[in-house]
C-alpha cells in the first residue's frame, strides 16, 4: 500500500517565495480593484419607521355587540397591500416626483423601483417595521414616511367604506326578506280561510266516530236481515204452531249471531223447527191466515232499518273522503309555516346584525377600533447601508492572497521542467551528475536589497489598503471627501 505524500507547506512557501514579484503584483491588484470597485458602487440609505396596532378598550367592552374587521387578516396581506401599485402612486403624487408627461415606461420603471426597495418586518402580531433604500436619504426618509401616512388613511377609510357597505348590503336584505314574510303570512292566511275547517278536524276522533258507526251499521244490517227472514212467516198470532215457530226462528237468528251452526243449542233449535214445520205440513188443506198488523210493523221497522241504514253509509263515506283530505291539508300548511319560520329566522338574524353594523359604523366613525400609531417615524439616515465597504474590502484581500497563491501553484503545475532528482528515477534515467547551485555574494546581496524594496513597497501598499479597511471600519474614511473634491474639480 503506498504511503500518503504528506503536506510540505515549507514546498509551498519556497515556490511562493520564488515567484513573490508575480504573487505581490495578483494579490495588490485584486485588493485594489476591490477597493475601487466599493467606492464605485453607488451609497444606499434606509430609513425605516415603527407602526404600532393597537387596540382600544371599547373594542372589548363590547364584544359581542359590534363586529370590527379582523387585523389578522389585515397583517397577511399588509406587504401586498404596502407595496400595492395603486398605493404606491398615491404615495408618488403626495411626494409630487414630477413624473409627468415622462411616459408610462418611465413611471412603471419607477413604481418597480420603489416596491423593490420597500421591505416590510412584522416583528409582533402588534408591530410591523416599513423600510425604504434610496440613494437619496431625504427622500428615503419622505417616502417611508408618506407612505406609513397614507397607508394608514386608506386603511381607516377602507374600513369605514366596509361597516357602510355592510350596513347598506343588511337594510337591502331586510326588507327583501321583509317582503317575502309578508307575502308568506298572507298565503297561510288564505289557506287557512279555505281548508281552515279540515285542519281543525281531529283525526284520531273522526277515525273513532268512523268505526262506531260501521259498528252500528253493522248492527242495524243485521237486524234488517233478521226481519226480512222473519217476514215470510209471519202468521196469525192464533195459530199456537205458527207462533212457536217465529219463536224458534227468532231464536235460532241470535244464535247463529253467536255461535257456529255445528253449536248444539244451534243444531237443536233447528231440529225442533223441522219437526215443527212437518206437523204443519200435516195440516195440508189449512189455509195460513197472514197478520197484516203484524207485517205492517214489520215493514216500518224495515224501512226505519234502510233510512239508518243508508245514513250511517253516507256519513261513513264521507267522513272516510275527509280523514284521506286531512293530511294534504296539513302538510300544506305545514309547508307554509315552515317557510315562513325560516324567513323569520333569517330576517331576525339579519336585525340582530344590522344593529351590530349600526355600532361597528359608529366606531369606526369615531376611531374606538384598532388604530396605527407611529412609534417611530422615519428620519433622515446618515449612514449608509450599502455598499457595506469593510466586508468588500475583507473579501478582496483575502479574494487577492488566494487567486496570488493559487495561480503560483498552477504555473508550478504546468511547468514542464524537471526540479528535483527524485523525479527523473521513475522514467529509469541515469542520473550522471548533480551540478550544485553556485551562489555568488555580491549577486545575493543585490537581490536581497530588491528583495527588500520590493518588500517595502508591496508591504507599504498592503498596510495602506489595511488602513482604508480600518478607516472604514470606524466610519472615518476620508476616501469619500477626496473623491468628492475630484469630481468637484473635474
Amino acid at each position: 500500500m503506498a504511503a500518503t505524500p504528506e503536506f510540505d507547506y515549507r514546498k509551498y512557501l519556497q515556490l511562493i517565495h520564488r515567484k513573490k514579484r508575480l504573487f505581490m503584483a495578483v494579490a495588490l491588484a485584486i485588493m485594489t480593484a476591490a477597493v475601487i470597485f466599493c467606492y464605485l458602487q453607488p451609497k444606499k440609505y434606509q430609513a425605516s419607521s415603527t407602526v404600532f396596532i393597537e387596540k382600544n378598550v371599547i373594542s372589548e367592552l363590547i364584544k359581542g355587540l359590534a363586529i370590527t374587521p379582523s387585523m389578522d387578516d389585515t397583517l397577511r396581506v399588509l406587504g401586498y397591500a404596502i407595496t400595492s401599485r395603486t398605493l404606491i402612486l398615491k404615495v408618488m403624487d403626495d411626494l409630487d416626483m414630477g413624473l409627468e408627461g415622462k411616459g408610462a415606461a418611465k413611471l412603471e420603471d419607477t413604481v418597480r423601483r420603489l416596491q423593490k426597495n420597500t421591505s416590510i418586518q412584522i416583528k409582533d402580531p402588534n408591530l410591523f417595521i416599513i423600510s425604504f433604500r434610496d440613494s437619496d436619504p431625504r427622500f428615503a426618509r419622505d417616502f417611508v414616511n408618506a407612505l406609513v401616512r397614507r397607508y394608514i388613511e386608506e386603511n381607516v377609510s377602507s374600513k369605514r367604506e366596509e361597516s357602510y357597505g355592510a350596513i347598506q348590503f343588511l337594510s337591502e336584505q331586510m326588507g327583501t326578506f321583509r317582503k317575502k314574510l309578508d307575502k308568506t303570512e298572507d298565503e297561510i292566511n288564505q289557506y287557512k280561510a279555505e281548508k281552515g275547517g279540515l285542519i281543525a278536524i281531529d283525526e284520531a276522533n273522526l277515525f273513532k266516530e268512523i268505526n262506531t258507526a260501521q259498528q252500528k251499521l253493522y248492527d242495524i244490517q243485521l237486524r234488517r236481515r233478521q226481519l226480512e227472514g222473519l217476514k215470510p212467516v209471519t202468521k196469525m198470532a192464533s195459530d199456537p204452531l205458527q207462533t212457536k215457530l217465529i219463536s224458534l226462528q227468532k231464536h235460532l237468528e241470535e244464535l247463529r249471531v253467536q255461535f257456529t251452526d255445528s253449536y248444539p243449542e244451534v243444531i237443536k233449535v233447528r231440529s225442533e223447527i223441522d219437526t215443527l214445520k212437518e206437523q204443519m205440513k200435516g195440516r195440508h188443506g189449512v189455509p195460513m191466515v197472514v197478520d197484516p198488523q203484524e207485517v205492517d210493523k214489520v215493514d216500518a221497522e224495515l224501512n226505519a232499518l234502510r233510512l239508518s241504514e243508508d245514513g250511517l253509509k253516507r256519513f261513513i263515506n264521507s267522513n272516510q273522503a275527509l280523514l284521506q283530505r286531512i293530511p294534504e291539508a296539513k302538510a300544506g300548511l305545514e309547508k307554509l309555516q315552515t317557510e315562513e319560520k325560516s324567513q323569520q329566522a333569517i330576517y331576525d338574524q339579519l336585525m340582530s346584525r344590522h344593529g351590530q353594523s349600526e355600532v361597528s359604523k359608529q366606531m369606526e366613525v369615531q376611531d374606538k377600533t384598532t388604530t396605527f400609531r407611529i412609534v417611530d417615524p422615519a428620519v433622515t439616515p446618515t449612514k449608509p447601508v450599502s455598499p457595506n465597504r469593510v466586508k468588500l474590502i475583507l473579501f478582496g484581500i483575502v479574494a487577492g492572497i488566494a487567486c496570488g497563491i493559487g495561480l503560483v501553484i498552477a504555473l508550478d503545475y504546468f511547468n514542464p521542467s524537471v526540479k528535483t532528482v527524485d523525479a527523473i528515477k521513475p522514467l529509469g534515467l541515469a542520473v550522471l551528475a548533480i551540478v550544485p547551485q553556485i551562489y555568488e555574494p555580491e549577486k545575493l546581496a543585490r537581490e536581497w536589497r530588491r528583495d527588500l524594496r520590493l518588500y517595502l513597497v508591496a508591504g507599504s501598499y498592503f498596510l495602506l489598503i489595511v488602513a482604508v479597511l480600518a478607516l472604514e471600519a470606524i466610519g472615518k474614511s476620508p476616501v469619500d471627501k477626496i473623491i468628492s473634491s475630484v469630481k468637484t474639480m473635474l
